[in-house]
């Protein structure tokens, strides 16, 4: 990378007022986000229109899903964060030796757990939550989701470390361009080609393959970072940067992984298909309704990791402010209009009485802690972008395995789908308790640091 291409980066990272900043760069990374979960919430509604069993379905996979993205976020976030802060630093050796290890690294573990899950299948399937009804219909989509396992998680790492050099647009192009060919390959291959749920499957899985390349592409053009095995580094300290700053991701990712397979053993043991279904739609949803919320985020993370890699801690702290603000903001507008039409909401996807009724009851619970995410998202996204890789993996364990599942097992015990319902959202207001004082321990050690 020409030093006068790093040199008017550094520039723009580190003078640009940060509203304006993270304006610029959460705009491309909003888009991305909204429209990737554009396309589940599509793929919901297509596959909703097959069977409640079908629903049912690719609500358990959803749970595979989360272990792939897991490993893709775990060396995504864990190489980015450490790229960012070396360019930050002006030591741009480290930074290209890291972006091409964690690369190799995930597309390697990518293609383990495609052999793994491949050769297990059934039995996989049984563990996530499939119920003898949905048995066939899980491992058809699973199969298929499983063969494109590497090209997923090595995409992530890709989109994560455009977005971290400052090159969101590289990466809004890359994810929206396969986001808007699994919309349209959806109902081609579900109904014209009546391929039911597997061509749900391989829509999804062409539409990741296509954003991969596309992604790949947009990491030779401009000042970025190019990928060269020359630069595979499988060393203990790139390993073990990796692991600090990816902790988070794995855990956030994985635990809600473990959530979903619990979810699903859960609702199908108290109210059956129809509980899964509409357990999984309000997933869908949420995960839709948080996207603006990330993406906003993922705007301020860049910002984050290079300010502070370049030691100007007033900018990270600024930056925290400004997006916990108008994240805050946002997500009570959501919550507002959720709350009044959350049957109209369930029901687009799934015209079935029964996943209604579940549905929307649960997605007004979650949307009366739904304002309350800008202040944790926000907290995780600063811990871990700065390398503060205990803390933020503790922030990250909370919403969906430390606080969620006691929840849901003891509130399922004495409540049943009442108790089902309501778990997620007491979960994250524990969450939200427990991000304040871990993130004011950060600020006192900035100012610490500045005062010396």
């Amino acid at each position: 990378m020409a030093r006068t291409a790093f040199e008017a980066r550094y520039d723009y990272m580190t003078k640009t007022p940060i509203p304006k900043i993270i304006t610029e760069l959460s705009i491309p990374t909003i888009i991305s986000m909204m429209v990737t979960n554009l396309y589940n919430m599509a793929d919901t509604f297509f596959v909703g229109r097959i069977s409640t069993q079908a629903t049912a379905a690719v609500g358990v996979v959803l749970s595979l899903m989360s272990v792939i993205q897991a490993v893709g976020f775990f060396c995504g976030h864990g190489s980015a964060n450490y790229v960012s802060r070396k360019l930050g630093a002006g030591e741009i050796q480290e930074a290209q030796e890291m972006a091409s290890t964690g690369f190799a690294l995930a597309f390697m573990l990518g293609s383990f757990i495609f052999l793994a899950g491949i050769t297990n299948i059934k039995n996989l399937a049984l563990a996530l939550g499939a119920t003898e009804t949905i048995i066939n219909d899980t491992q058809d989509y699973m199969r298929i989701i499983l063969i494109g396992t590497p090209f997923m998680t090595s995409q992530l790492v890709i989109n994560n470390q455009l977005r971290f050099q400052g090159s969101a647009v590289y990466a809004m192009i890359g994810l929206v361009s396969g986001a808007v060919l699994n919309i349209f390959l959806d109902p081609v291959f579900i109904f014209v080609l009546g391929l039911g749920v597997s061509g749900a499957a391989l829509a999804t899985i062409l539409s990741q393959i296509v954003s991969f390349c596309i992604l790949f592409y947009g990491s030779t053009r401009g000042p970025n970072i190019r990928l060269h095995f020359k630069n595979i580094k499988f060393n203990a300290h790139y390993l073990l940067q990796i692991v600090n700053g990816g902790s988070p991701s794995l855990f956030r990712n994985g635990l809600m992984s473990i959530s979903v397979i619990i979810l699903n053993w859960t609702a199908g043991t108290i109210g059956g298909d129809a509980a899964i279904a509409g357990m999984s739609v309000v997933n869908r949803v949420m995960l839709f309704a948080n996207s603006a919320l990330i993406g906003f985020g993922q705007g301020f993370q860049p910002v984050c990791s290079f300010n502070y890699g370049a030691g100007l801690h007033g900018r990270v702290k600024a930056g925290y402010k400004f997006c916990v603000k108008y994240g805050t903001i946002f997500l009570a507008g959501l919550a507002l209009v959720s709350l009044f039409c959350s049957r109209e909401i369930i029901s687009f996807f799934r015209d079935d009485p029964e996943v209604i009724f579940i549905g929307s009851a649960a997605l007004r619970f979650q949307m009366l802690t739904l304002p309350l995410n800008a202040t944790f998202t926000m907290s995780n996204m600063m811990l871990q972008s700065i390398g503060k890789g205990v803390r933020a993996t503790i922030i990250a364990s909370t919403r969906s395995g430390i606080f969620f599942i006691p929840a849901i097992i003891i509130l399922s015990n004495f409540y049943g789908l009442f108790g089902v319902e309501i778990a997620q959202p007491c979960a994250d207001f524990l969450a939200f308790l427990l991000a304040i004082p871990m993130t004011l321990s950060v600020w006192r050690e900035m100012n610490s640091a500045h005062e010396k």
